[in-house]
């Protein structure tokens, strides 16, 4: 992502979709969009995702241009309006009550994506596209891949290996009690308040948004729990399944560090910040298993 000035002083963003650029190791399956968790990078994914959501009135940045010919670069492009103001983030630090309106309409697009609903969960362009995710359902769906980061996490640390039996029977027996479902909602899959920009009048504007997908609200909600804390309590609704919630939990904990270990293993520069997230999400998980 690359902030761009033009001579005139106007500014945009440009979107660079270019490998040489992805710190994240390479994995298997990475390019498998049946995957709901597959990494959310790509052209195709930006633009369904800008189309569902923009439909739902949630504010995202207008996009300028798009170019996936080459035309301007040998990769997927898309430029969009530059948003120079904070993120909810920066925000909610300086000023909490600057940022209460904000997270009111933030709640207010919240709701907009959970009462959009569809019959089939997984990436957005997949679903609006037709097409079919893998699995059976979410649970099923995050319940593997928390198995596969407590796979992961383990055989990086040792504290996560040693209680590996214990986290493995609590992920099994969480995912035995969540109930069938059959309709999902529009999820943005990692809401933390950097992916909120403020714009000039006060809105909220999601970004980084082409891992967006139909899924289980609870996945949302614990995700936005964990990134804001005592801030979330805004976004709080009624009526969230408290089964998945308890799952979803401990799967975004496991997935928050097996992943910044994996990237660690590459040559992701803020080392200590990566690091710093791995050792606060693995104590957390521990916590969920000794409680």
């Amino acid at each position: 992502m690359y902030r761009l000035v033009m001579d005139d002083a106007t500014t945009a963003i440009a979107y660079l979709w270019d490998d040489a650029e992805n710190y994240w190791p390479t994995a298997e399956g990475d390019d498998d969009l049946t995957d709901p968790f597959s990494p959310g990078l790509g052209l195709d994914l930006f633009q369904a995702a800008h189309a569902r959501l923009d439909a739902l009135g949630v504010r995202v940045p207008a996009i300028r241009l798009v170019d996936r010919d080459g035309a301007h670069c040998p990769a997927d492009l898309a430029i969009v309006e530059n948003l120079q103001g904070e993120n909810l983030e920066e925000l909610l630090a300086r000023s909490p009550s600057a940022a209460a309106p904000v997270m009111d309409r933030l709640a207010e697009s919240l709701e907009a994506m959970r009462g959009h609903r569809a019959p089939a969960y997984g990436k957005v362009a997949v679903v609006d596209g037709g097409g079919a995710s893998r699995g059976t359902s979410c649970e099923g769906v995050v319940l593997d891949r928390a198995l596969r980061d407590l796979a992961e996490a383990a055989s990086r640390e040792p504290r996560i290996a040693a209680a590996r039996d214990r986290l493995e029977e609590r992920l099994l027996g969480l995912a035995a009690a969540v109930r069938p479902r059959a309709e999902y909602a529009v999820v943005h899959g990692e809401l933390g308040p950097d992916h909120v920009l403020v714009d000039t009048d006060g809105n909220p504007v999601v970004i980084d948004i082409e891992g967006s997908m139909y899924f289980d609200v609870e996945w949302e909600h614990v995700f936005l729990h964990i990134r804001l804390h005592d801030a979330y309590q805004p976004l709080r609704v009624c009526g969230l399944d408290e089964d998945r919630l308890a799952l979803y939990m401990l799967a975004q904990r496991l997935s928050l560090t097996a992943g910044p270990l994996r990237l660690l293993d590459g040559e992701f520069p803020d080392r200590a910040f990566m690091a710093g997230i791995a050792e606060h999400n693995l104590k957390q998980a521990l916590e969920l298993v000794h409680a």
